[in-house]
């Protein structure tokens, strides 16, 4: 799975611009499983995966829009989200497309007061228990997560509490916990790939 995307977005990049920039955590998988050579490979210009970003705070209740944001709001600390309880930050990367993620949102839950991420991934219905799986193992309360299949989009709908993944905190700034999202379902499919 996460071979297949990963090879299909460097073979696009590699066609458009010769050489592939890429990100330490990419880099270390296309180096180790073959999908390129080390020649290839320069180094992701930024500090961050999501510096093209497309960035939205949006009204919980009705979904509208509240205002687009650059990539310099996600240098806010996470617990803006709890200062403003009633909105949720949209946000679709290139990197995300690369594993399969259209866009993720994060928000604060009205009732328990958890940061939760909300996101369709791209795959199969098989995968279930594979992704079952690695959540349990992952994030450190069985309950903290919602996986339910969308036949109609073919894709899975993942909900789960930040507050359960052991390198999350209040003391993160957006940015961070956009890239500890990415990070978790890279190895999610990276899981899956080896099992």
């Amino acid at each position: 799975m996460l071979r297949k995307k990963l090879q299909q977005f460097i073979e696009e990049t590699k066609e458009s611009k010769g050489t592939v920039p890429l990100y330490e955590l990419e880099r270390e998988y296309a180096l180790k499983h073959g999908i390129l050579h080390a020649e290839d490979v320069t180094p992701a210009k930024g500090d961050s995966r999501f510096q093209n970003a497309y960035i939205e705070r949006c009204d919980k209740e009705t979904e509208e829009l509240i205002n687009q944001e650059t990539v310099e709001f996600l240098n806010k600390p996470i617990a803006y989200l709890k200062e403003h309880k009633n909105e949720f930050v949209y946000l679709e990367s290139e990197w995300f497309s690369v594993i399969g993620v259209e866009a993720v949102s994060v928000e604060v839950d009205d009732v328990f007061g958890t940061y939760d991420a909300m996101l369709g991934l791209k795959l199969q219905k098989k995968y279930r228990s594979q992704i079952e799986g690695y959540l349990e193992e992952v994030l450190q309360d069985d309950s903290s997560f919602d996986l339910l299949f969308n036949g109609e989009d073919g894709l899975w709908d993942l909900n789960f509490t930040l507050n359960d993944h052991a390198d999350f905190h209040e003391g993160l700034l957006m940015l961070e916990v956009y890239g500890l999202i990415y990070e978790f379902l890279f190895n999610l499919l990276k899981h899956i790939d080896e099992n």
